[in-house]
């Protein structure tokens, strides 16, 4: 890395966009052999918040008799009020664009207080059932309040909490309901992938929105990761199903959400997006043909595939890594 590093910077100094005296004074920095702990710290920081939320459920698990739910419930109160309380205090108030704390540990004091709410509410209605047998506000209200978080002080990580937290709403509100109405587990999974696509596009939406009103937009990639993988993944269970008109609707899904995203990952100069919109249209392409071709008898042509699968595969693997070199060199022209 530092030999690429040097002949970089003697190519910019080659072309005149560097002095030589520029070009001695980046070398010399160099060779100092500094480096940031910044990723590393906040790596730190992220799992010791797990590791104290995770601790605090074992302890509830393992003491409950005899602590008591009403003592328990206080303390995570107590815990999650004070956690709020420092960080609206260090806050500097909801801003339509990028921001942050000064100070890097009251991020994950955030991430920590909504992680106990969940945990308090969940709690909460397990124990003393104040929401009857809505079970999906005991989801609800907890994602309502991570995202309120999420965009009030600037957090992705409680931003993914809240994106998870609402589509276990909408699972949750779903499939009890087909379970009990019909005994058929392909509809409800059905009526489940169903759901699961219209949040996809609820998401993409909601991007699209936030971008033309410039609200948070460095939250896009978050969204759009969610919508992929929750739009990919419903297309393609759904593509093994026996209903012919089903599979081939979830086959136009699959097709325009790869389209789509293929668009995305370009516009955000998204790597990730991009590997996983390969994949799954790899994965979904070949099901597809399948689904097409399986009642075509190829018996007499058999062993011709069989011997030509390796080098299908082998082709795939050598097209898909040509694919990111050229979308890593477009992004960067």
């Amino acid at each position: 890395m530092n030999k690429f590093d040097d002949k970089f910077t003697e190519s910019l100094r080659d072309k005149n966009l560097i002095t030589e005296n520029q070009h001695t004074e980046i070398t010399a920095y160099r060779n100092l052999g500094i480096f940031s702990l910044n990723a590393e710290l906040k790596l730190f920081l992220y799992l010791s918040v797990l590791l104290f939320t995770s601790g605090i459920g074992i302890l509830i698990y393992e003491n409950i008799d005899t602590i008591g739910h009403i003592a328990i419930l206080s303390i995570l109160l107590i815990v999650i009020v004070v956690c709020f309380y420092y960080c609206f205090k260090n806050a500097k108030g909801f801003q339509k664009s990028e921001t942050g704390f000064e100070h890097p540990v009251l991020e994950y004091l955030v991430l920590a207080a909504n992680i106990l709410t969940c945990i308090f509410i969940g709690y909460l209605q397990f124990q003393y059932k104040p929401f009857g047998e809505h079970y999906g506000l005991a989801t609800l209200i907890p994602t309502i309040v991570s995202f309120f978080c999420a965009y009030y002080f600037d957090n992705k990580s409680v931003l993914t909490i809240a994106i998870t937290g609402l589509a276990a709403y909408i699972g949750l509100s779903v499939t009890p309901q087909d379970i009990f109405n019909d005994s058929n587990n392909l509809y409800a999974s059905q009526n489940l992938s169903y759901s699961a696509v219209m949040l996809g596009v609820l998401l993409i939406l909601w991007t699209i929105y936030s971008r033309r009103i410039s609200l948070k937009t460095h939250f896009s990639l978050i969204f759009l990761t969610f919508a992929l993988h929750i739009i990919s993944i419903a297309s393609i269970s759904n593509l093994t199903s026996y209903d012919t008109l089903n599979w081939m609707l979830f086959a136009i899904v699959l097709v325009s959400s790869t389209f789509y995203f293929y668009k995305a990952s370009y516009e955000n100069k998204a790597m990730s997006l991009y590997v996983f919109m390969i994949v799954y249209g790899y994965i979904g392409g070949n099901i597809i043909l399948f689904r097409i071709f399986e009642n075509v008898d190829f018996s007499d042509i058999w062993e011709l595939f069989v011997f030509l699968l390796p080098a299908y595969f082998i082709c795939s693997i050598v097209l898909f890594i040509k694919l990111i070199k050229k979308f890593n060199k477009e992004i960067k022209a």
